[in-house]
């Protein structure tokens, strides 16, 4: 585990989670993902008996949890290793926790020894161009007022990177695609709660622990506007 980037702050995700669980709305984005996780699952036609759940919200599950008969859920500690024995699950899912992770490929090596040989996995995960907008807006704004600019919003994995891992990781028949979902925002800050109850705010380990100055924000503000809205 020493030589696995320190690129999330496992502690701030789980503040954020618990942040998201308490809001009075439930996120789109998590409700749609999980819808697209359980109709993939529910295409394979079978009944799955032993299934493991990692890292989604009580919403996400409350969608997953007609797929199997006996669950397990999991979220992922802070060294990342499932405790799960090898080769007793024939179903496992996730949404929307697996982009958050510093060891994706560890974690998928464990996921795929915890399966059956028949078992499925079946995922969603942010991915490629998500909130490009804002990466540029906050870039564009730091950049004019400071003259540099600190890490705000996650990289996340191309979907040809993510079939690879797949891959690596040693699953038969592996698939990763690619599902857009484009929203339009009139205004920045609808924007920030939507990823607020979603618990998708900045993690990153190297993020500016400081609040976002008033003049940066302004000028993000106003590129966003600009460019975006």
């Amino acid at each position: 585990m020493s030589d696995v980037p320190h690129i999330f702050d496992h502690n701030a995700r789980v503040l954020r989670r618990a942040r998201a669980a308490k809001a009075r709305t439930q996120s789109f984005l998590v409700l749609e993902a999980a819808a697209g996780v359980a109709e993939r699952a529910g295409a394979a036609n079978r009944t799955f008996q032993n299934a493991l759940e990692i890292g989604s919200s009580e919403t996400a599950f409350g969608l997953l949890e007609p797929l199997a008969k006996n669950w397990n859920r999991a979220e992922l500690p802070e060294h990342e290793i499932l405790d799960v024995p090898a080769q007793s699950l024939d179903l496992a899912v996730s949404v929307l926790a697996l982009h958050a992770v510093n060891d994706l490929p560890g974690v998928l090596i464990q996921i795929r020894r915890a399966l059956k040989p028949d078992g499925l996995f079946v995922a969603a995960l942010l991915g490629g161009d998500t909130l490009k907008e804002l990466r540029e807006s906050l870039a564009a704004g730091e950049e004019e007022t400071s003259g540099g600019a600190s890490p705000r919003v996650a990289p996340f994995a191309d979907v040809r990177d993510l079939g690879g891992l797949l891959q690596r990781a040693g699953f038969n028949l592996p698939v990763a695609d690619v599902e857009r979902t484009f929203v339009r925002y009139r205004a920045f800050e609808t924007l920030i709660a939507d990823l607020r109850d979603a618990g998708e705010t900045n993690i990153l380990a190297s993020r500016a622990k400081t609040p976002l100055r008033r003049d940066v924000l302004a000028s993000s503000l106003a590129h966003y506007k600009a460019h975006h809205a």
